[in-house]
C-alpha cells in the first residue's frame, strides 16, 4: 500500500487518483504544462542549467547530479541522439520505480520530453525489468496515447520537434541495471558492463551519444521546470535537496512507499512512518538503500537520509530501499542469501568479481553450517577488499560493501557460529 505522509509530496500526490495514470487524468492536474513551456519557450542551456540549479541528484544510486549530465551530451546533429530510462528495478529492496510506472507513467513521459529538448535527442528508449509486466503494460498505454495526442512522433506538440519512445523489455539481469551492460543488451548483446571511456554521453546506444537516467530522475524534472529549482531546494538538504520515494520493507508494521524529503532520519522513517518492529522486538539492523548497501546497527539509526551524512556512517543512500531486521535476524544468514544473490548475478568478466563473489558465498555458507574456521572472518575481510574498485563496473564494490557493513558491526554473530558450530539465532528465518 502506498504511503504519502507528507502533504509536500509532489511525485505521488495524486497517485490515490487511478484517472492519475491516464492521458486525461494527467492532463487535469496540470500534466504535460512542463514539456510545453520547455518545447516552446526555453533553450536547451537553460534548461539544463534550470536543472543543475536545481540540484536534483540522479535516483538510480549513484547520486551524480543530473544537470551535470545532461550537459556532457555533445552539441551539433551530426549523429543522433539518445536517451534511455533505466527501468530495471533489480535492486532487492527497492520497489519504487514499480509504482511510479504503474501510477505515474505520463509524469515519466513528461519528464523525458524535457530531457529531450535539453539534450537534443530525438529518442528515448525505455528498458524495463523483465518481470515488471503490469508497468510495462501500463506504459505503453501511456506511450500509445502520448503518440495519439501528438505528444510524441514526428512532431511534437506541433513544434516542429521529433522524438520517439520505444519500450524494451529485459531478461531478468541485475546486471543490466548497470547503464553499460543495459545498454549491450539493449543493442541485443550479453548485458555485460562495458569498460569506460569512452562514456555513453560521447558512445552510447548503437554507438551513438546517450544520456542515461532512471524512472525517478525523470520523473522529478516536470516539477522543477513548473515551479523553479528554489521551490526544488525548499526539499531535503542543502547537497541533497528534494524528496525520494522510500521503500521500506522487512520487520516493520507498515511496510510500503513513503515519499519525503531526502535529509529525513533514518530512525523517523522505520519508527513513525513505518510503524517500528512489530511484537515489542527490537531493531538489530538496517540496510538503508538497498542490499548492495552496507547495513548500520540499532545504534547508528540516527543518521540523515542523504548521501552526505550517509557516507560518514561508511553507507549510502543507494536506491532508498530500507530493510530492517529485528533481533531475532542472524547476520550470517543474511549473508548468505546476499552473498548467494551476487555470486548469482555476477557477468563473470572480471576475475575480482566472478571468483570473489564465488569465494564469499562458499565461506559464509561453510561459517553458517558449523564448519567455519576463525580464520575465515580473516579470509571474507580479505576477499571483500581486493574486490572493491577492482572491476569494470561496480558490481563488484555492491558485493563487497554489504560482507564488509556486516562483519563491521556484526562480527560477534560470525564469531558465535564458528565457536559453538551452529546458528546461535533459533528464532531467525531459514534458509
Amino acid at each position: 500500500m502506498l504511503k504519502v505522509p507528507y502533504v509536500t509530496s509532489y511525485l505521488t500526490e495524486h497517485f490515490g487518483d487511478d484517472a492519475f495514470g491516464t492521458l486525461a487524468g494527467y492532463e487535469r492536474v496540470g500534466g504535460y504544462q512542463a514539456a510545453r513551456k520547455a518545447i516552446r519557450e526555453m533553450a536547451p542551456a537553460d534548461l539544463v542549467e534550470l536543472v543543475k540549479d536545481a540540484g536534483l541528484q540522479g535516483r538510480g544510486g549513484a547520486g551524480f547530479l543530473t544537470g551535470l549530465k545532461w550537459s556532457f551530451m555533445p552539441e551539433g546533429n551530426d549523429r543522433p541522439k539518445y536517451l534511455v530510462c533505466n527501468a530495471d528495478e533489480s535492486e532487492p529492496g527497492s520497489f519504487k520505480d514499480r509504482i511510479l510506472l504503474e501510477r505515474g507513467a505520463h509524469q515519466l513521459l513528461d519528464g523525458i520530453l524535457v530531457a529531450a529538448k535539453a539534450t537534443g535527442a530525438e529518442k528515448t528508449f525505455i528498458y524495463i525489468r523483465g518481470e515488471y509486466a503490469e508497468p510495462a503494460r501500463r506504459l505503453q498505454r501511456a506511450i500509445d496515447e502520448a503518440y495519439a495526442k501528438g505528444y510524441l512522433g514526428a512532431n511534437v506538440m506541433k513544434s516542429g520537434m521529433k522524438h520517439d519512445v520505444v519500450l524494451q523489455r529485459g531478461a531478468g539481469a541485475y546486471i543490466c541495471g548497470e547503464e553499460t551492460g543495459l545498454l549491450e543488451s539493449l543493442e541485443g548483446k550479453k548485458g555485460q558492463p562495458r569498460k569506460k571511456p569512452p562514456f555513453p554521453a560521447q558512445y552510447g546506444a548503437f554507438g551513438m551519444p546517450t544520456t542515461v537516467n532512471n524512472v525517478e530522475t525523470f520523473s522529478h524534472v516536470p516539477h522543477i521546470v513548473n515551479k523553479g529549482a528554489a521551490w526544488f531546494r525548499g526539499f531535503g538538504t542543502e547537497k541533497s535537496p528534494g524528496t525520494t520515494v522510500f521503500g521500506v520493507s522487512g520487520h516493520v508494521v507498515r511496510p510500503g512507499l513513503y515519499e519525503l524529503p531526502l535529509g529525513t532520519r533514518l530512525d523517523e522513517i522505520v519508527f513513525e512512518h513505518a510503524g517500528g518492529v512489530p511484537d515489542g522486538r527490537k531493531v538489530k539492523g538496517v540496510i538503508p538503500g538497498g542490499m548492495s548497501m552496507p547495513i548500520l546497527p540499532a545504534g547508528q539509526l540516527d543518521v540523515p537520509m542523504a548521501n552526505e551524512s550517509l557516507r560518514e556512517r561508511k553507507t549510502m543512500l543507494g536506491t532508498g530501499g530500507i530493510m530492517v531486521m529485528d533481533e531475532t535476524t542472524c547476520m550470517v544468514r543474511v549473508a548468505c542469501v546476499i552473498t548467494y544473490f551476487f555470486r548469482d548475478e555476477s557477468c563473470g568478466q572480471c576475475t575480482q568479481c566472478r571468483e570473489g563473489t564465488g569465494w564469499l558465498n562458499k565461506i559464509v555458507n561453510r561459517i553458517e553450517r558449523g564448519a567455519g574456521q576463525p580464520e575465515d572472518l580473516e579470509i571474507l575481510s580479505d576477499v571483500a577488499g581486493k574486490m572493491e574498485g577492482q572491476t569494470i563496473c561496480a558490481f563488484a564494490d555492491a558485493a563487497a560493501w554489504p560482507v564488509q557493513g556486516l562483519l563491521r558491526h556484526f562480527k560477534g554473530d560470525f564469531e558465535a557460529h564458528v565457536r559453538e558450530r551452529k546458528c546461535p539465532f533459533p528464532e531467525s528465518f531459514g534458509l
